[in-house]
């Protein structure tokens, strides 16, 4: 990602009457039912059960002297922190829990108790990520931290990436450590030099204020306090707080890149001049798939969030409503003969995004996995 940010020219004229019929479609969607394309009560009622998910073990393990019990109960935390993410704060910050700021803000500050802070989130996700989805030097979900990983066929390739489909999994699980740890300080930087943080209505000494002030309270309730309070010795809470980062970092991982990094989405590389051949709106349901769409109790952990096709479409509608808009987006999409890619379980999307990585593993990547 270059410093300077220039943000690339679709060239490709938009498919206006695809787009056209397919807002129409679902407007009157929630026209005819009468209901809010935010949250309900069951968004609620979920958002209040994840942060009990959370917390709550937390707070129960000041009480046990058993390291199993201790652990156990962190673990359990670590998959309240994860659906924190992913199904609360997520459709916050991308303002689509409330149509009142003030709330949209104020759930989606979550993302500090999670060890995150939502600015960065903001720029890299909806900014980046949501407006250049799966183009190289864009799209920074295709473009890791570290250079033993390969997610785009445009990215530079190592020997070592042959083996990444064995060894990606340590590297995702380590998601929400380096979020804690020195990912947001990086961020900052890098998008105060791109311009990007103004955008979000900050200055660059403000957003640095808010991290530090983000840590700082995150370090006391999950470390200082439990290892000041906790009838176990300190190795034990240490243990804990890796192993909950750890599996968070790694349900987080598994469930946003299954929907991209797969061979049936495309990958885009801007052209000498900056500019992508791709229709800007079109290009969501060539670099997007949806995985376990039947699972109802899938859908409800994960936000929604195995329905990426109308998360991309709709990021401002709330994930409670992608199951029911998921059958209007289908049939539009064949009608206008577009594709919509989805793999039938999660266990099918994992292999799908496994083949990928072998596929990225190699020098030359077939034809089929470029636009």
């Amino acid at each position: 990602m270059k410093n300077n940010f220039t943000a690339p020219t679709f060239l490709r004229s938009p498919n206006q009457a695809f787009y056209k019929t397919l807002n129409q479609r679902v407007s009157a969607y929630f026209a005819d039912k009468d209901i809010s394309r935010h949250a309900n009560f069951g968004m609620v009622v979920k958002t209040l059960f994840m942060m009990c998910l959370y917390f709550i073990p937390i707070v129960l393990s000041f009480y046990t002297a058993s390291p199993l019990g201790f652990i156990a109960l962190w673990m359990l935390a670590g998959l309240g922190m994860a659906g924190l993410g992913l199904s609360v704060m997520h459709d916050a910050n991308h303002g689509a829990y409330s149509n009142n700021k003030n709330v949209n803000y104020f759930v989606g500050s979550i993302m500090y108790f999670i060890g995150g802070n939502p600015t960065n989130w903001k720029i890299q996700h909806n900014v980046l990520h949501h407006t250049f989805t799966n183009i190289d030097g864009f799209d920074e979900d295709i473009d890791p931290p570290v250079s033993l990983l390969r997610f785009s066929p445009y990215s530079a390739w190592k020997p070592i990436h042959r083996y990444q489909h064995i060894y990606v999994w340590f590297f995702y699980s380590l998601m929400t450590m380096m979020w804690f740890l020195t990912k947001d300080f990086k961020q900052a930087k890098r998008y105060n030099q791109m311009g990007l943080t103004k955008t979000q209505g900050l200055t660059y000494a403000q957003h640095m204020a808010y991290i530090l002030i983000g840590k700082v309270i995150y370090a006391v309730l999950v470390l200082f306090l439990p290892l000041y309070f906790a009838q176990v010795a300190w190795p034990y809470v240490i243990i804990s707080f890796v192993l909950m980062q750890l599996l968070a970092g790694l349900t987080l991982s598994l469930v946003f890149q299954p929907a991209h990094v797969i061979p049936d989405a495309a990958f885009a590389q801007p052209n000498d001049s900056g500019d992508v051949e791709a229709d800007s709106r079109v290009h969501q349901l060539y670099t997007t798939a949806n995985y376990s769409m039947k699972s109802r109790w899938f859908t409800w952990f994960v936000g929604g969030l195995n329905f990426q096709v109308e998360h991309h479409l709709f990021p401002n509608i709330c994930h409670v409503h992608y199951r029911a808009l998921s059958k209007i987006v289908k049939a539009t999409a064949e009608e206008f003969n577009l594709p919509y890619h989805s793999n039938r379980t999660f266990i099918s999307a994992l292999r799908s995004h496994t083949r990928m990585l072998k596929l990225l593993g190699q020098k030359e990547c077939p034809d089929f996995v470029h636009v």
